[in-house]
């Protein structure tokens, strides 16, 4: 794996062009190699190979290119990808996107791997099985995630996605079994960075966090690298350490930005909404490292978080996300507006695989039925709150009435939850029961009769 040729110097540097150096006269240069580019006065920065063409190689400089004198610079080529330690080591340490101690802390020390990975060869999956609880009760209850799925949260600018992000990386469990998180943070102001460190301190302390944080001021090539890295440790977490690990990447609408930036300083031809055309390409090659492995204990799960420029879901990356994932989980303005946290939409919401991580064996055996049911009284009561906005409050039967109470206890009890709060399942399913509670027993048609008889009796309840 560490077999490469020796690094080759060139010091013919034909242009400097914004992140990136044209090196003229190289041979056997491959894209992705890793570069190291010395200046007279001793000091080092450190390159990726974008694009090669005959004896030139196009070279994206992670710490830029200021103050860069092409005639006093020297330019070393690996002969291999960026690589990175990985190991255990990594767990309760913070580094940054080119995966530099941030912590005080010496390097990680690990086999070294190329951080681009790959994705999981369909043939040696398994299908996502089994839940990992985020101690969220609105995720827990009606949008369960599944150990090996991808399932990203659609947020609108200013909502409190950092925040839930944070919480459910601070939060979640595998039911016992190993388990630890890795959080990628990409584009981060300082503050929103030092938020995501006190968040995480406890897990962290605990050896169960490895954290990696781009900053908005850092060079935007390492926005790219910071997913990739924080993808190559969990899978050697997973699969070598035999841990269920939970990446979390936030924000990559910030990641496919810069990928829209480095696109533009190649001159590649734009796509739409000016990202280049193989976002989608790219995106995959993220979210398709996660899964589980025949034959393996360790399973990696995605969590990617992006913001919706103008609350748009037709914005080419969650458009383009949603191709992809397995699911979403959106965040609701309207409900942030009135204080609600978390602000989840619970109708637009969904974990198309929640059947294999919930139900008898796996969390409850009411689990699947009383989230069918809560989504039905959902559905309801908002047609009833719609009706009410044409025809009055009063012209409202009984049942619309008790469907809109129900509504508002889903908010209250159910939904409402603070930011360092983590509930049990046991709970949060008692807490959606209660809200049922609020509906005469003729209503809840989507509950089979054992259900409902060892709730109410077999006396009608009203």
């Amino acid at each position: 794996m560490n077999s490469v040729r020796p690094w080759i110097r060139y010091t013919d540097v034909r242009d400097v062009h914004g992140p990136l150096l044209v090196v003229s006269g190289v041979e056997a240069v491959g894209w992705d190699e890793s570069v190291r580019i010395h200046f007279d006065d001793g000091t080092v920065r450190h390159g990726l190979v974008l694009e090669v063409d005959g004896d030139l190689a196009v070279v994206q400089v992670l710490e830029g290119t200021a103050a860069v004198d092409p005639a006093a610079t020297t330019v070393e080529f690996d002969g291999g990808p960026l690589r990175i330690a990985v190991g255990d080591g990594w767990l309760g340490r913070v580094c940054n996107g080119r995966g530099e101690p941030l912590d005080g802390g010496p390097p990680v020390p690990g086999r070294l791997e190329p951080v681009n990975g790959s994705p999981l060869n369909p043939v040696f999956r398994d299908p996502p099985a089994d839940p990992v609880l985020t101690g969220v009760s609105v995720v827990d209850v009606l949008a369960t995630l599944v150990r090996g799925q991808k399932l990203p949260v659609f947020s609108a600018p200013g909502l409190p996605h950092l925040r839930l992000a944070c919480q459910i990386a601070a939060q979640a469990t595998a039911a016992g079994e190993p388990f630890c998180v890795v959080f990628a943070g990409m584009g981060l102001t300082h503050a929103d960075a030092a938020y995501a460190r006190e968040a995480l301190e406890e897990r962290s302390a605990a050896g169960e966090l490895a954290l990696v944080l781009n900053l908005a001021d850092d060079p935007v090539i390492e926005r790219l690298l910071s997913p990739r890295l924080a993808l190559t440790i969990a899978e050697h977490l997973a699969f070598e350490g035999g841990r269920h690990v939970l990446v979390v990447l936030t924000d990559m609408t910030d990641y496919a930005d810069a990928l829209r930036e480095v696109s533009a300083a190649r001159g590649e031809l734009p796509g739409r909404r000016a990202y280049p055309g193989y976002l989608y390409s790219d995106l995959a090659s993220l979210y398709e490292r996660c899964g589980r492995i025949v034959g393996q204990p360790g399973s990696v799960t995605i969590v990617p978080v992006l913001t919706m420029p103008g609350g748009d879901l037709t914005h080419p990356v969650p458009d383009l996300t949603g191709y992809i994932t397995e699911g979403q989980l959106i965040l609701s303005p309207d409900l942030s507006a009135r204080g609600v946290y978390p602000p989840m939409d619970a109708l637009s919401s969904l974990s198309r695989l929640m059947r294999n991580g919930a139900g008898p064996q796996r969390t409850r055996a009411d689990h699947l039925p009383v989230a069918a049911q809560l989504l039905a009284v959902l559905a309801r009561a908002r047609q009833a709150r719609e009706l009410a906005e044409l025809v009055g409050p009063d012209a409202l039967g009984e049942l619309d009435h008790a469907h809109l109470a129900a509504e508002d206890a889903f908010v209250t009890e159910l939904m409402g939850q603070r930011p360092d709060q983590a509930r049990p399942l046991e709970d949060s399913l008692e807490r959606a029961w209660r809200v049922l509670d609020r509906l005469p027993r003729g209503a809840l048609t989507m509950l089979p009769d054992e259900l409902l008889e060892a709730r109410y009796g077999a006396s009608e309840h009203e």
